[in-house]
């Protein structure tokens, strides 16, 4: 992805003319829990009362979903998010879908998808669970993958604002940071680096980290 420029501060840049679509590419990092805690709520709701699924079952789909999720997440952001167009009209289109990200990686208010695209890829997904889980199973297997989802939006915004000073939290804050400040063709996971060691798109820190530790006795 071509680089433009890089704001470090927590400031936006203006992406529409109109003032109503700018208005709705800000978007609070509450917002999509407001929107999706329900819905999984709801579908767990479906998983006991009308579905009657057992509690092993509910469980195993629900991890399924997550795992879908995951996998969904490392396919968007690398295959459309990092897509480099020819045209003029396909550049504007990635400027609006990500590079406005990598240009003002800092900007609180463009961190978390917007409802506008989330909830019409939520749609697709609902459907296309049903196909491929049928109409009893989808139900835990849809929770997941919103969970997931909701994972991938905190930790995308915790990443870019909070601390993370230790553990788990420090690593996959490095690992985003590394993707944004230096190695933006690998780390397209961010909830999860699962697909980039499947993929071979781990950064390549890691893997220096890895020969240099073979070496030793």
């Amino acid at each position: 992805m071509s680089r433009r420029y890089v704001s470090n501060k927590n400031e936006s840049v203006r992406m529409f003319e109109s003032n109503f679509f700018e208005f709705f590419s800000h978007v609070h990092p509450v917002t999509p829990l407001i929107v999706y805690v329900p819905v999984i709520g709801y579908m767990l709701y479906l998983s006991v009362f009308d579905r009657a699924l057992t509690f092993p079952v509910i469980c195993g789909m629900f991890v399924v979903g997550v795992i879908s999720w995951s996998f969904l997440e490392y396919v968007l952001h690398r295959f459309l998010f990092h897509y480099e167009p020819k045209t003029e009209w396909g550049k504007r289109l990635h400027f609006l879908l990500h590079g406005v990200h990598h240009d003002y990686p800092s900007d609180a208010t463009r961190l978390v998808m917007p409802p506008g695209f989330s909830l019409p890829l939520a749609a697709i997904f609902y459907f296309v669970f049903i196909a491929v889980f049928g109409v009893r199973h989808m139900p835990p297997a849809f929770a997941g993958m919103v969970f997931g989802y909701l994972c991938y939006d905190m930790l995308h915004y915790a990443t870019h604002h909070f601390s993370m000073k230790r553990g788990m939290w420090l690593w996959l804050k490095q690992h985003h940071m590394r993707h944004h400040y230096g190695e933006e063709n690998t780390g397209y996971g961010v909830s999860s680096p699962l697909w980039d060691y499947v993929f071979g798109t781990r950064q390549r820190v890691e893997k220096k980290k890895e020969v240099a530790g073979s070496g030793k006795a």
